[in-house]
């Protein structure tokens, strides 16, 4: 394996990790401190993910064509881009002003996270030796896992920063940072990597095996699932409700990030070194939809709230996490290393596209039933994440013993 490529690869995507956390905090804690009702704070994350599912679409097709060294810089470019913009919000403006270009710097920012995304996941593909499915599993898992901790981690930045420097401060500090990561990251890897042999015509972009469709429709449900209940639904429950402190709430939902983030990283232990198969991912999903529907009951019974909503939103982390690891995993040991880019982008198109409806569900369900209506949504959507799983191949792909 190309260590040097891949730790460059990973401190890209840790970089931009930190900022886009810290990002979606500070605009959901500066926005509902000035009275944003739960459907406006929705809108504001709308165009990030709309965004992220034509980036994903086309992004692969482009980094078939381009090397995955363009699509991952392009991606940290946009990221400094949006924060400098999203800085120059002026108080002053009229709501529905502010909103407009909230939604626009976030739709930028949500086409540099999924593009910086889509090039980190495929570039391990192409680093990793073929046949060696152990040692694409754990390093998977390891770029994922470390990732989504930071993005907890971020969460806390947002915060701190928020505090410190005030919103378009943060935001400036942020931008010069990445900048830095942005420029390490070009002149550090090299300009052929993930460009594929052969040039992936228009077509291609749908045309995908069945494997890799029943993947990309169980990660939708999976991801809009999740953020369902994360995006709009939790934090302002436990903000209004519950009457938790800002720094309570970002300290909780930075928590179960990091804890989410440390379970993926560790997932390869479960499994012992060996790859996982379909199978797993349907045990995990009806696991995950039971913890779902665990917590609106005993909330319904009287337990009290917040310990629920803590104790089971932890437990739908740990397992949510193992059934993302080998989302992560599958969709890698499903495509051919000429077509990663391709197939990457189209799984995490599925993944956007999930997140965008859980995201315009967190708040409207919100809004409509409490959290009882967020937290019945996303059973339903696990529950359809498992059904779908039940077609994915049973069987672990064949491995090479000697590079396990």
């Amino acid at each position: 394996m190309n260590i040097r490529n891949y730790i460059f690869v990973t401190g890209a995507y840790w970089g931009f990790t930190l900022t886009d956390g810290a990002l979606r905090m500070l605009v959901l804690l500066h926005f509902s401190h000035l009275g944003y009702s739960p459907v406006t704070l929705a809108l504001l994350f709308l165009l990030y993910e709309f965004c992220g599912i034509l980036t994903n679409l086309f992004g692969g097709w482009l980094a078939s064509r381009l090397g995955l060294r363009v699509t991952l810089i392009a991606g940290l470019a946009l990221q400094v881009a949006a924060l400098g913009l999203l800085a120059r919000l002026n108080p002053a403006w009229p709501e529905g002003w502010a909103v407009a270009y909230v939604m626009a710097t976030q739709a930028l920012s949500g086409i540099a996270k999924d593009l910086t995304k889509m090039s980190s996941k495929s570039a391990i593909k192409l680093l990793v030796p073929a046949g060696a499915q152990g040692l694409l599993f754990r390093w998977v898992a390891l770029l994922t896992g470390s990732k989504n901790a930071l993005k907890g981690v971020g969460f806390f930045l947002g915060g701190f920063l928020l505090t410190l420097a005030g919103f378009a401060g943060a935001l400036e500090i942020m931008a010069g940072a990445l900048a830095l990561v942005w420029i390490g990251t070009w002149v550090s890897l090299p300009a052929e990597l993930g460009k594929a042999k052969t040039k992936a015509g228009f077509k291609e972009l749908f045309a995908k095996s069945r494997e890799i469709n029943l993947l990309c429709a169980a990660r939708f449900f999976l991801f809009g699932a999740r953020d369902i209940w994360f995006v709009v639904g939790v934090p302002v429950f436990l903000r209004s409700v519950l009457g938790w402190s800002f720094t309570e709430v970002g300290t909780f939902m930075a928590f179960w990030v990091i804890g989410y983030g440390l379970v993926q990283g560790a997932s390869p232990v479960l499994w012992r070194g060996r790859a996982p198969a379909g199978g797993a991912a349907l045990v995990l999903a009806f696991m995950l939809a039971a913890v779902s529907a665990g917590v609106p009951l005993a909330l319904t019974l009287g337990a009290p709230a917040g310990w629920v909503v803590v104790s089971g939103l932890s437990i739908f982390g740990v397992i949510f996490a193992l059934n993302s690891a080998v989302h992560s995993y599958l969709i890698l040991d499903y495509t051919d290393g000429d077509k990663v880019a391709l197939n990457v982008g189209f799984y995490y198109m599925a993944n956007a596209g999930g997140r965008l409806v859980g995201c315009l569900l967190s708040g409207v369900l919100y809004q409509w039933a409490g959290i009882f209506g967020c937290l019945w949504g996303a059973c339903s959507f696990v529950l359809a994440a498992g059904c779908i799983s039940m077609a994915l191949p049973r069987n672990a792909h064949p491995v090479n013993p000697a590079l396990v």
